[in-house]
Formats: C-alpha cells, structure tokens, sequence
C-alpha cells in the first residue's frame, strides 16, 4: 500500500502496528495494523470512509474490557472511541457518548436524582460496549433501561434505533450480527433520591470488590451464565480453580474468571478457556459459551 490511512487523515491521532496489549484490560493481545481514536462522529464517519476506499477491515472498541485480543492482533484499521466520553442528563434520560465509561454514566445518573442504572455502577466497560453485549450485572441488564442508540451504518449513514429494534436478548443486541457502530445511547430512568441511589451503588460495589479478583489483569466474566446453571459454579465444582496454562489462571476468588498472573499471552487464555469448556463438558455435559469477545487472528 503506497498510501496509508494515517497518512491521508492528519488531523485524526493513528498509531501504527500499536500493540493492543496497552489497551486491553488482560494485558495480552498483538499489533493493530492501524489504531485510530476518534473524537466525534464525523471523524468516525471520515475514518470508516476512509477504510472502505482503501478497503481495510474496521474494529471497532471501547475500553477493550470484556475482550481478548489474539496474538496476531487485528489486520486492517482498529478504532477505540474512548475520546469519544460526552455525557449529559436531561429530564429523566442519560445520554452518553459510546466511548463514556459505563461507570461514568452510572455517576452522572445519580448526581441527578436518576434511578434504574445502579446495576452498571460496577462494570468496567463503555456505554457502546454495553449496548453492543446487552451488559448486566446483579439483576440488571442495559436493556432495561435503553431507550435508542445512535448507530453508523456500514454505509456510512448515522442512524437511531429503539430498543425494540436493538433486539436485545441474554448478552446479545442486533449490533452484534451488524457492521453498525454505536456512537450514542439515550437511557431512560426515573426520578430517585441521591443518598439511596448512592447506598445501592456502594453496595453493589463492595459485592464486586469481595467477591472478583480485581487485583490482577482480566476480561470480566468469561463465560455467558448458562440455563438452569451458574458458569462459576459449574468451574468451581469441576476442580478448575487454580488451573494455569502459561501466565493465565482460573481465578481462585472467583471461578468464572480467568487471570493473569504472570505475563499471560491471549494464547494462554484461550487455552485455559478451552480446557474449562472441555472439562465442564466432560463432568456435566453442559456447554459453556463464552460472553467475552475473542477477536484478531492467530500469530504466524
């Protein structure tokens, strides 16, 4: 290629073969061939554009949380909205931009007096990433309380979807089975009192603090809760908690994890992944799904 995609857009920060290990919240993963961070709609529009005619594939991340990055990173042009992070409260509704920590919003939420996104007060990833899995937590799920979002097509038109249209079931929207970007989402609360608001977001809180393993490098919650079961304690009764391949381990606080523990490598933890969902199978005959987003190609 005599023309890169950084080179035609100057104005837009593009790094090239930038490892995704910086980003990724398991600390593992390769280069990205190119890795954009957009700061508004039209320079995503301007970006995805860009690729098309130079027909490179797009990725498209948040803060790369609930995500594993294989060893040979991603060909063609990544994108991380992450400077995309506006947030504003309005009457009864939240609307955050898809790059805003889901965190963010949660706060943002209860600093007006607005209840029914408690439930989100813990996970670690973006509003996009939330509408793209349908993320929950505690009860909770993003469906619940999604109003629209605001998506680009992969032609290149912004586009407002309801929450009818989303399509969301268990972990799962229309984003996903789509070339559509989320670039917004409009949530829709009720009016609530600050001080309970809070007290059920501390609450929260220190359930997920005493119960995962935060002090070390992971991907959330590995494994989609399966029917009739409980994917952590399907793990814990196999005996697979402690169980490493290379520098990734089955969390011994929280079986549903997996770890790094020492320098990990995506390789690792698909390896560990796949023992579990061999051994589970093997003990109990169910199938465990995984709910973290594996994407990238294998190392040469």
């Amino acid at each position: 290629m005599t023309t890169d995609i950084a080179t035609l857009l100057p104005t837009i920060k593009i790094l090239k073969d930038e490892p995704l290990s910086h980003y990724s919240w398991t600390k593992t993963g390769g280069p990205a061939d190119f890795l954009a961070f957009p700061r508004s709609v039209a320079e995503t529009q301007q970006l995805i554009e860009t690729a098309r005619n130079l027909e490179l594939p797009v990725t498209v991340l948040g803060n790369s949380s609930n995500l594993i990055v294989r060893d040979g990173g991603i060909r063609g042009l990544t994108m991380i909205l992450t400077k995309m992070d506006q947030i504003k409260t309005t009457d009864e509704r939240v609307i955050a931009d898809a790059g805003a920590a889901y965190i963010a919003a949660t706060k943002a939420a209860q600093r007006a007096g607005l209840t029914g996104l408690e439930f989100a007060a813990g996970i670690p990833g973006s509003v996009g990433g939330g509408v793209y899995m349908n993320a929950g937590a505690y009860g909770g799920e993003t469906a619940q309380v999604l109003e629209s979002a605001l998506v680009l097509t992969e032609q290149g038109e912004l586009k407002r979807l309801d929450n009818a249209e989303l399509d969301f079931s268990y972990r799962h929207s229309a984003v996903q089975a789509s070339q559509m970007v989320v670039l917004q989402a409009t949530f829709r609360l009720w009016s609530g009192i600050r001080n309970l608001i809070q007290q059920e977001m501390d609450h929260l809180n220190y359930l997920r603090k005493s119960k995962q393993p935060l002090e070390y490098p992971s991907c959330g919650s590995v494994f989609k809760r399966p029917k009739g079961y409980f994917a952590g304690k399907l793990i814990h009764e196999a005996g697979l908690q402690g169980y490493q391949s290379g520098g990734a381990a089955v969390s011994r606080k929280h079986a549903g994890f997996i770890v790094n523990v020492n320098q990990a490598t995506a390789t690792d933890y698909l390896n560990v992944i796949a023992h579990v969902q061999q051994t589970v199978y093997n003990q109990t005959g169910v199938k465990l799904e995984t709910e973290v987003r594996v994407i990238g190609v294998e190392p040469e």
